[in-house]
């Protein structure tokens, strides 16, 4: 099929979402948690969850803005302007909330069944109205609408942001014990880490706006 991620579109792409999975929110700070308080399946698991749950909202922004783009331009750049807003309030109030990440829960819980927190993970995902906005306005910015196949360019960028939150999302759920243990000996790093995401956010809104 024509219209394949160029290798600037997807190193591009592949660099920004990597700092965004890695930046601190509400999937990856859930998954540190309870891979500290649970144990490494359940926290691989409940990561693969979350980052499974994105193909949803790749569909979603596939269909959804591909529609905007050929029926109405002035409706896309009305979600375009949302999606700036809504991003550099993200990170303004990820700045202005910067806090001070704790130490893990001194005992672990009861076990659950990595099955069952698999399934939690995609559908705290896949329902969260929030990630569907996000998606919105994240994945166009990369789209090269010169090009065509704009719905067959989100399917990919989408897939690329699926798969980057597989390996990240996996590897935090994995190496959460020994993460817990370095940010309770240094638990300032949360502030910054909160800062640098909400930095990120605000770029992107502002891209997104002025673009």
């Amino acid at each position: 099929m024509d219209a394949l991620l160029t290798l600037p579109q997807f190193t591009a792409f592949l660099v920004t979402a990597i700092l965004i999975a890695l930046a601190p929110g509400p999937d990856n700070l859930m998954v540190l948690s309870l891979g500290m308080a649970r144990g490494r399946a359940q926290g691989v698991a409940f990561g693969l969850g979350c980052a499974l749950g994105c193909l949803n909202h790749t569909l979603l922004a596939a269909l959804g803005v591909s529609a905007l783009i050929a029926a109405s331009p002035p409706a896309f750049t009305a979600l375009k302007i949302a999606g700036g807003v809504y991003l550099m309030w993200l990170g303004i109030q990820a700045i202005r909330n910067a806090r001070v990440l704790g130490a893990p829960p001194a005992g672990k819980g009861p076990a659950e069944a990595p099955g069952k927190l698999f399934v939690k993970g995609l559908v705290a995902n896949a329902i969260n109205p929030k990630v569907i906005l996000f998606f919105l306005a994240f994945l166009p910015q990369f789209v090269d609408s010169r090009r065509g196949h704009v719905a067959w360019q989100i399917a990919q960028l989408g897939v690329l942001f699926t798969v980057e939150t597989v390996v990240v999302f996996g590897a935090i759920g994995w190496f959460a014990g020994a993460i817990g243990e370095r940010l309770a000996r240094r638990p300032a790093i949360g502030t910054w880490l909160d800062r640098v995401a909400g930095g990120i956010f605000v770029a992107l809104g502002l891209r997104l706006l002025v673009a």
